[in-house]
């Protein structure tokens, strides 16, 4: 979407009860797909061995549910900032799936029997070697520099900041999709970061199922989003 700002002074304002309703609607749908995904979770875990409370599994489910929460907060305030079709259907596409998963990662840990808050600051089952032995504290930036060397109860690979997040609930039309689209890539970036360390730590089915989803639906969709970001600069 391309709207000049007297284009948006004349387009119809959406009076507040449209908005909120709007918001209603998405959310009771959006809590629908997690808990059907919840069920589903817990069906897919029966008869695998139980992963221990410091497990590459059970941190992986839990930092990607707070990645995700996150992903789904983004997609939600997007479509809200604009009317831009593909904008908006890119925005529910990342909302339903990232909803959806976290309702199976919870799933999961509910089934596991073990908590969803971790005894470990997030993210140290990152900090722990690899299954062949390998200590993967980062990962390599293209440049040969160790860009993201994850330490824990530090911020996850690529979430926005809260200030980030403030910023992009004041923008409307194109200035809001291009703030989702570059805070949106990064935060796939890490995502994809993350699954990819599970994937070196865990040979746990289900979880290398949906890890090897994820890196592969999310790294598709920054290509997208760095079409569209390209196409509104």
């Amino acid at each position: 979407m391309s709207v000049g700002s007297d284009d948006q002074e004349a387009r119809p304002r959406r009076s507040g009860i449209g908005r909120w309703a709007v918001v209603l609607a998405a959310s009771v749908a959006l809590i629908a797909v997690a808990g059907a995904a919840f069920a589903i979770g817990r069906l897919s875990t029966l008869g695998e061995e139980t992963p221990s409370n410091t497990s590459a599994e059970a941190g992986f489910a839990r930092d990607m549910q707070v990645h995700h929460q996150q992903g789904v907060e983004l997609a939600m305030i997007v479509r809200d900032a604009t009317d831009d079709p593909d904008v908006r259907l890119l925005g529910y596409d990342i909302a339903t799936t990232q909803a959806q998963q976290s309702g199976q990662m919870y799933g999961w840990l509910a089934e596991w029997g073990l908590p969803q808050a971790g005894s470990e600051p997030s993210m140290t089952w990152m900090t722990r070697p690899a299954a062949d032995g390998s200590t993967h504290a980062g990962h390599d930036s293209g440049d040969g520099s160790d860009t993201a060397a994850h330490v824990p109860g530090e911020p996850m690979p690529g979430l926005a900041t809260p200030e980030q997040v403030a910023e992009l609930r004041e923008l409307e039309g194109v200035e809001a999709e291009r703030r989702f689209l570059e805070l949106m890539i990064a935060h796939h970036e890490g995502a994809v970061v993350m699954a990819e360390a599970v994937l070196e730590r865990s040979t746990y089915p289900i979880v290398v199922s949906l890890a090897e989803s994820i890196a592969a639906s999310q790294q598709a969709e920054i290509e997208l989003m760095e079409g569209m970001l390209a196409e509104r600069s």
